[in-house]
């Protein structure tokens, strides 16, 4: 029987520590979004989504295809949380903008995102700014066509975004 190197069984238990967090932060976004109403890609739209920007960079920054991301503008479109725009330095490109409800409700998850982050609760400022530079060390930014969302992900992902994020919206 083959044994481990230490070092292999050190990445093993890193494996496993972030495959645990991962776990965790998935768990913590489908319940943020069921308490606001809103299909857990949205969350992910909302917060990418500062400034205008265009479809075509969501998509870019989600990791995602462009269909995809036509779905997620016409959902936030849907319940008044964004609207799409021509870009003013060239009007075949179309640019998401927020709305009022949409900033609202973007800064209302994100306030409630960060108090649940476990980062927060267990390590200081400064542990966190050492996490970040590790993370980024670890994980350069992917083109959108190196990491696409899977079709079937895509499907489950639209079910069910009727009437609840209305109602989160409508409740401020």
């Amino acid at each position: 029987m083959r044994t481990r190197s230490d070092e292999d069984l050190l990445d093993l238990e890193i494996l496993d520590a972030v495959a645990g967090l991962f776990a965790q932060l998935v768990a913590e976004g489908e319940a943020l979004a069921k308490t606001f109403g809103i299909p857990v890609f949205a969350i992910k739209a909302l917060h990418m989504l500062g400034t205008p920007l265009a479809m075509k960079d969501l998509g870019r920054r989600m990791k995602c295809d462009p269909s995809f991301i036509t779905s997620i503008a016409d959902t936030l479109e849907k319940y008044g949380l964004a609207a799409r725009e021509a870009d003013p330095g060239d009007r075949r490109v179309k640019r998401l903008v927020l709305t009022a409800a949409g900033v609202d409700l973007k800064l209302r998850i994100e306030d409630e995102l960060l108090s649940r982050t476990p980062w927060r609760q267990s390590l200081t400022r400064e542990q966190r700014a050492s996490l970040l530079a590790l993370v980024q060390t670890m994980s350069p930014p992917l083109s959108a066509t190196e990491a696409e969302c899977p079709a079937e992900e895509v499907s489950k992902l639209l079910a069910g975004t009727a009437a609840p994020i209305s109602a989160a919206v409508a409740a401020e």
